[in-house]
Formats: C-alpha cells, sequence, structure tokens
C-alpha cells in the first residue's frame, strides 16, 4: 500500500467554507472514485489555513489509475471551480507504510469504498 498526502493551504478564514463545500459536493464524488480514504483534516497549531487529506492505494498503478477517473469526471471538475479560489498553494506527499503500519498490507478491513 502507499499513502498519499494532500496539503492545501487556503486563504485566510477560508477552512469552513472550504469543508462545507466538500463535505456538500466533493466527499460524495471523490470517496466512491478514491477508495480509501485514510482521514481528512484541518490544521489548528502550525501553519495555519490548511486542509490535510490522505488516501491509500494499492499501487502507484492503482493511485494513477482513480486520479485520471477523478479528473475526467464532470461533476469533479465543476466542484473543483468552486474550491480553486479559495485556495494558494498544494503541496503532494506518497507516504510508504513502515511493516508494522496498519497500511502496510491491503486489509480488506481499511477499505472504506463500502462506507
Amino acid at each position: 500500500m502507499i499513502v498519499e498526502q494532500r496539503i492545501y493551504s487556503l486563504q485566510i478564514g477560508a477552512v469552513p467554507e472550504y469543508l462545507k463545500l466538500y463535505e456538500n459536493e466533493g466527499l460524495e464524488i471523490q470517496r466512491p472514485i478514491l477508495g480509501r480514504m485514510v482521514g481528512y483534516f484541518s490544521t489548528e497549531i502550525g501553519p495555519l489555513h490548511q486542509i490535510v487529506h490522505m488516501w491509500a492505494y494499492k499501487s502507484m498503478d492503482e493511485r494513477t489509475e482513480r486520479r485520471a477517473r477523478l479528473g475526467a469526471d464532470p461533476r469533479w471538475k465543476a466542484y473543483v471551480q468552486k474550491t480553486r479560489p479559495l485556495q494558494i498553494s498544494q503541496e503532494n506527499r506518497i507516504l510508504i507504510p513502515a511493516p508494522f503500519s496498519p497500511w502496510a498490507t491491503d486489509d480488506p478491513s481499511l477499505d472504506m469504498a463500502a462506507t
């Protein structure tokens, strides 16, 4: 497994609006396509006005395929147009789980696509 971590730095004060848009529109589009959400967070200490979310994939190939499907979805394209003005920057990281991490294997109980 790999875990992708995405960090979005937002305009000052935009976190509540961004989270509301995501909960009301983005989540129902993204979750079935990307599959395994590890978590979705906002920051309170350290760099502020950030959203951090993580998704797990079996491989880089799976990630590439799922991200391509998401990018091609017209609903997602429309949603992104609403959130982009709130964003300042984006960082992506691919995290490799340690052998003892729950995300080190393809454990079906971690698959959130069904929830």
